[in-house]
């Protein structure tokens, strides 16, 4: 006889009406809900480098031997290379499961129940999962007109409840960048600030300098966009050493695999290769935004990623973005708000770009 249980019980509070972060479907989901081929699909949702891992990085997964073996816990050769492209000492740097993960360790060491941090809105969701999964709440602050920091409002949802401020610059899904002189302003509360950077490679722009006077900053970078890594899942933070000695207690021991370290490190090597890569989106965003402001009631608002967001006739959002997933074409949409009758492209190839306008241009019509 089977035993009666209610897992809800079971289950801690804080988690039983947890929200699921909304990732970017499968090709095969893509193309069935399309009805386009999963070969003909353009895939613009995810923020995904077009180009894949380099030349360097493919060789040197299919080159490896040790798969068999356990990595090593304590990722000596990777903070070294990663000293060496930051230019900041290994015991500054924690590798993670992708930066998703080193956003969560941050949480798990810094949130506890009933807490919370002060985040931008709109912004990158997983933010307000990891703090909700670590019983913590994200306060969301809205940006201002034109999508930039309101550093006085966010500063004004302090509470003694407050540990901290996550920001990335660029902005997702916005683009844009944050000022230096509002991050100080964050920086000067003594709160934690999780500087999240993972477009740098397409803007160039660092807040690591500030590291040396500021033990409260961490900065956040990813290998998934610019070196083409999303689908190994490998980031880093760059933090005050302490910091990083005790995410390696809270980390678990093996958390970034042997595959990942194999491409992290050969993608380095393939630097030249990759910032080429990135030198081509760039030229392709800045083209691809040309052409969205020449399609009529269609506003692209300019970015420093290799993202750009869409602002659509007023009303029309969904219906827009049915058409388009309709031919094969999936762009990334949004519940909130603020975002409604807007949405994210990423920057793919040339003829992915040309298909959107073509796309766009006829669904626009009234």
């Amino acid at each position: 006889m089977k035993t009666a249980v209610d897992l809800n019980k079971l289950l801690l509070p804080h988690i039983r009406g947890l929200e699921r972060y909304q990732g970017v479907a499968s090709m095969d989901s893509m193309a069935s809900q399309s009805g386009v081929s999963a070969d003909k699909v353009i895939r613009l949702n995810g923020n995904e480098n077009p180009f894949g891992p380099s030349p360097k990085a493919l060789h040197a997964l299919g080159a490896f031997r040790n798969y068999n073996h356990y990595p090593d816990q304590d990722q000596q050769r990777l903070r070294q290379v990663l000293s060496d492209y930051v230019g900041f000492p290994p015991d500054r740097i924690v590798v993670g499961n992708g930066s998703d993960e080193i956003i969560d360790l941050l949480m798990r060491m810094f949130i506890g129940a009933g807490e919370n941090v002060v985040i931008p809105s709109p912004t990158f969701g997983m933010y307000a999962v990891s703090a909700a999964i670590n019983g913590g709440q994200a306060v969301s602050v809205p940006l201002d007109e034109n999508f930039d920091l309101d550093v006085a409002a966010m500063l004004g949802a302090v509470t003694p409840k407050t540990k901290g401020f996550f920001v990335p610059s660029p902005n997702n899904p916005t683009g844009n960048l944050v000022s230096e002189s509002n991050v100080r302003s964050l920086l000067d509360t003594g709160l934690l600030v999780v500087m999240d950077e993972a477009y740098y490679e397409f803007c160039g722009v660092t807040f690591l300098p500030l590291l040396e006077d500021h033990p409260n900053l961490v900065v956040i970078r990813s290998f998934s966009k610019w070196a083409g890594l999303a689908g190994l899942r490998v980031g880093f933070g760059v933090m005050h050493p302490e910091i990083a000695l005790t995410m390696f207690s809270v980390k678990p021991p093996y958390n970034v695999t042997q595959a990942a370290e194999v491409a992290l490190i050969a993608s380095l090597e393939d630097r030249p290769v990759l910032m080429e890569r990135v030198r081509e989106m760039v030229a392709e965003r800045d083209r691809m935004t040309g052409l969205l402001n020449d399609v009529p009631g269609i506003k692209a608002w300019p970015s420093q990623a290799n993202f750009i967001l869409i602002q659509l006739p007023a009303g029309r959002g969904k219906e827009i973005y049915d058409g388009l997933c309709r031919r094969g074409i999936f762009l990334r949409n949004y519940d909130s708000p603020r975002l409604q009758d807007h949405l994210r492209a990423s920057v793919g190839f040339p003829s992915e770009t040309d298909a959107l306008i073509s796309a766009l241009s006829d669904l626009v019509k009234p």
